[in-house]
């Protein structure tokens, strides 16, 4: 049962290792760009004598801004984070019981040369203090495109940016959903303005994996570690 119990152990933390030695790449099928089927060619009837497109009619008084699947949108990434939590406890306790020669039917009871009389004092402390403040922040774009239009007119956005550099690469990537009325005039969003938005910014190569702890480092740091 022991050498059972090894094995899953064993086997476990071998495809854990397995998994996080496999570092993200390139066009993942979930962020590639999003191209809308090309509509059917329909014959339209020749415009003569006038530069007037009915095609392109809402574009002379309205902003042209992402609202349909493979439209581009810039995200200016404007995340900032700052938590700070501070916790005291305090809990103390004392206890005094005693009971001077306890009388027994009208006499003393006595041990021998002793009575039954008893003192205790017991005292019992118990004091904890926590500290935690953590910062973050993340300032750049991105360029994603609309993957998908909800009923209720918004907009499922989804990309990745890839950089390349002499030790590795770095990439980001965002989801999340936006409204067509939060797109500005240059056809960008905020990053507070994306709803259910996962962003991830990492990097591969050399830098990044000197920074990485070693899984089975990691296996005794974790909870999974009984000590």
């Amino acid at each position: 049962m022991f050498n059972r119990v090894l094995l899953v152990i064993v086997g476990s933390l071998l495809m854990s290792a397995c998994s996080s030695l496999l570092p993200p790449t390139p066009n993942d099928p979930y962020f590639e760009p999003q191209i809308p089927e090309l509509p059917t060619v329909v014959e339209r009837p020749q415009q003569t004598g006038a530069i007037f497109s009915t095609r392109n009619a809402s574009f002379l008084y309205s902003d042209r801004t992402a609202s349909q699947v493979g439209d581009l949108i810039t995200v200016n990434l404007n995340e900032r984070t700052n938590a700070s939590k501070n916790a005291d406890t305090e809990i103390k306790k004392n206890d005094q019981n005693s009971l001077v020669d306890p009388t027994l039917f009208g006499r003393v009871p006595r041990l021998g040369s002793n009575t039954l009389s008893y003192d205790i004092d017991s005292a019992r402390k118990f004091k904890a203090e926590a500290d935690s403040a953590q910062a973050n922040s993340l300032n750049g774009t991105i360029t994603v495109t609309v993957a998908q239009v909800l009923n209720n007119g918004n907009l499922v956005i989804r990309g990745e940016k890839w950089i390349t550099l002499n030790q590795g690469n770095e990439f980001i990537r965002l989801s999340g959903i936006i409204r067509p009325e939060d797109i500005s005039t240059n056809n960008s969003i905020s990053s507070i303005r994306v709803a259910n938005a996962r962003i991830t910014y990492s990097g591969t190569g050399d830098l990044d994996e000197s920074n990485q702890m070693g899984w089975l480092s990691r296996f005794f740091n974790s909870t999974w570690f009984p000590l």
